[in-house]
């Protein structure tokens, strides 16, 4: 698993399965969850790079779409209209990404 030593294994399985249903996600409630919103930046920033698939600094909404996946292979792909919603709620700077910064502060929001 990407976040083995950063994760507990079974926050992440929780947190997988409150959100297993399409058109439940909520990027907020999954953070809690999953144990990274009470993570330091330095963590936050760590996570950040995971879920930057491409290595381009910046996650996508294709890297949005997959990001349960980031977590465990077998979580389901977000829905287009949940990945909007989580794009539009990180993407401050409006380019159309989630950039580092933009993660964090959307991670402790």
């Amino acid at each position: 698993m990407a976040f083995k030593g950063m994760l507990k294994d079974e926050d992440v399985a929780a947190a997988l399965q409150a959100f297993a249903a399409a058109d439940s996600f909520n990027h907020k409630q999954f953070f809690a969850k999953v144990g990274l919103a009470g993570k330091s930046d330095e963590d936050l920033k760590k996570a950040f790079y995971l879920v930057d698939q491409d290595k381009s600094g910046f996650i996508e909404e294709e890297e949005l779409k997959l990001f349960l996946q980031t977590f465990s292979a077998g979580a389901r792909a977000l829905t287009d209209t949940e990945t909007k919603a989580f794009l539009a709620a990180g993407d401050v700077d409006g380019d159309g990404m989630i950039g580092v910064d933009e993660f964090v502060t959307l991670v402790k929001a």
